[in-house]
């Protein structure tokens, strides 16, 4: 293990939750304080999944690698058809992101159980352990932060945001299922 194989590995990780940011702020107009919430959601998500993946160690593997692509699909699947539905049935207020904090929370589980089985990933390797999930973390949260800045300019175009962040998060989670399954 060695310093440029982890932010590899943190940079790849972190993708997911960047995308997600990018849909948040395209249902914004302007920078809000709570994508700073979101990011540190993510990144602290991002840090505690792997610590419970190497804890688990040789007990989740079996199950992580059955089941993780198909709980991330159902989760993003859900949450874009959601956003999907509220955006072609409810035209009384504005479009805006859900701050939510349990939808923030689940948008946060959903982008960190492929980063649960990471932590089977630093097994061998227990010296890399804190240092890797803390860059794991610090990472996830700065592109996250990154992301939604891009998304508030993106929103900007005034397109339906909502159905493209629906449809964007429904493919994230297609993609998520199929290189569990197929990788």
């Amino acid at each position: 293990m060695s310093w440029f194989n982890v932010i590899v590995m943190a940079i790849g990780l972190a993708m997911d939750c960047c995308a997600v940011s990018v849909v948040q702020g395209m249902n914004e107009r302007k920078w809000h304080w709570r994508a700073m919430l979101m990011a540190c959601i993510f990144g602290l998500f991002h840090i505690g999944m792997p610590i419970i993946g190497f804890y688990a160690g040789e007990l989740a593997t079996g199950f992580m690698n059955r089941y993780a692509p198909w709980i991330a699909l159902v989760l993003l699947s859900g949450l874009g058809t959601k956003m999907i539905w509220e955006s072609l049935h409810e035209h009384e207020h504005p479009t805006q992101a859900n701050w939510h904090i349990w939808n923030l929370i689940l948008l946060a589980l959903a982008t960190s159980i492929d980063v649960l089985a990471t932590g089977l990933i630093l097994v061998p390797y227990p010296e890399w352990l804190w240092r890797s999930v803390l860059t794991i973390g610090v990472i996830t949260a700065c592109f996250s932060l990154l992301g939604y800045v891009l998304g508030v300019y993106v929103g900007k175009l005034k397109l339906n945001m909502e159905v493209i962040g629906g449809i964007v998060l429904i493919l994230l989670g297609v993609k998520i299922c199929i290189e569990g399954v197929c990788f």
